[in-house]
């Protein structure tokens, strides 16, 4: 019987057939409680070739965590579509924003409508994103106990040292899943440039970029829905906790590689150094409320961390809240990384936050601040 259970977690044992003219779209949406990710599937009876084709729809969002059963209907509005790299053409997984039943007000934890305002703004300016995007794999007993993949059961491996971007069966736990979701990421059409294995054992990181704006912050939550998918079709729970495990092992973070048309021509490092670095640390502590939840558990200074209340950078410093990369200043001119945010951010939030600061003045700082305190707040 468990054999069996197994076999069902990847319908692609299935025979689909081919021959029936439909187009399977996968609506995915952020829930309730804005890290988790929701979706369902719509028959369209005829091809998808533009965003128009798709209609909006509802879902149950009192049991999302985004509405109350009397008042439980939220819509989803289509904004991004791709190839679906589990059922393949023509069908599409479809990224949807969501909205109260006046179609007007976001829902919970809805920030994109936010977001591409402020992209919008600073569009001249041509901000790009490059996000690695931290994790980890964790075995599962039950549906509640769960400890990482390859460690003893309840016990600690071999200390870090050996782990990153490492090779061999001693080293290397669950490197078929990161290959699998890099090759599905790049069937979908995604920006994903690439993975690799990092500091702790079973931890693992992907790539999403280079992006232009809201671009961003689409890719990385279709590239986590795949990742999540592919968990499920191997058994293995994906966790984005910055620090899941406590001691002396690495947590995990969602780094921000950002630039603009001005950091990116000529004189460019010193822009970096002399205007936006002073911007950044004039804004450090709004910054961190945007930047994840228990990130204070990972910026502890060790760990190739900087320190939670303390703003510090460095040309090619992996210890500062910024790392100012060694070719950004050979060529006088590229991108800075901001290495705060925690693997479970929202991307929409942290790519809004590096544009204001930089390119629009703080500006929205505030009212990013408070749409996230809203969305916190107990449903009524």
């Amino acid at each position: 019987m468990t054999e069996q259970l197994e076999n069902l977690r990847n319908f692609n044992h299935y025979e689909f057939n081919s021959n029936v003219k439909v187009t399977l779209a996968e609506y995915i949406w952020i829930d309730g409680t804005g890290l988790s990710l929701r979706s369902k599937t719509k028959v369209f009876h005829h091809e998808i070739k533009q965003l128009s084709d798709l209609e909006w729809w509802t879902y149950d969002g009192s049991s999302t965590e985004q509405a109350n059963t009397k008042w439980s209907e939220i819509y989803l509005k289509p904004v991004v579509f791709v190839r679906d790299p589990f059922r393949g053409a023509p069908h599409l997984l479809v990224l949807c924003e969501t909205y109260l039943p006046d179609k007007k007000t976001p829902a919970r934890y809805n920030f994109r409508w936010l977001a591409q305002e402020i992209m919008e703004k600073a569009k001249e300016y041509n901000p790009w994103f490059g996000i690695e995007q931290e994790y980890y794999l964790l075995k599962r007993t039950g549906t509640t106990h769960t400890w990482p993949l390859g460690w003893p059961n309840g016990g600690f491996p071999h200390p870090q040292g050996r782990y990153y971007c490492s090779i061999g069966e001693r080293n290397n736990f669950g490197r078929a899943l990161a290959e699998a979701h890099q090759r599905a990421c790049l069937n979908a059409g995604l920006k994903i440039a690439g993975i690799n294995a990092e500091a702790a054992p079973s931890q693992f990181e992907f790539q999403i970029g280079i992006a232009q704006g809201i671009e961003a912050g689409d890719h990385l939550w279709l590239a986590r829905y795949i990742l999540e998918r592919i968990g499920e079709e191997f058994g293995i729970d994906i966790n984005y906790d910055p620090k899941p495990i406590k001691g002396n092992w690495s947590g995990s973070g969602a780094h921000f590689n950002y630039s603009d048309s001005k950091t990116r021509s000529e004189g460019g490092y010193e822009y970096i150094l002399k205007t936006l670095i002073p911007e950044l640390e004039k804004y450090h502590e709004q910054s961190l409320f945007l930047y994840g939840s228990n990130n204070i558990d990972r910026l502890t200074g060790a760990h190739e961390t900087s320190e939670y209340g303390k703003f510090t950078w460095g040309d090619g410093s992996r210890g500062g809240s910024v790392r100012v990369p060694i070719i950004t200043k050979e060529l006088g001119k590229g991108y800075f990384e901001d290495r705060r945010p925690a693997a479970n951010i929202d991307p929409y939030l942290v790519g809004s936050v590096i544009v204001d600061i930089t390119l629009l003045g703080g500006t929205y700082l505030d009212k990013l601040k408070q749409e996230l305190h809203k969305s916190a707040q107990p449903l009524q």
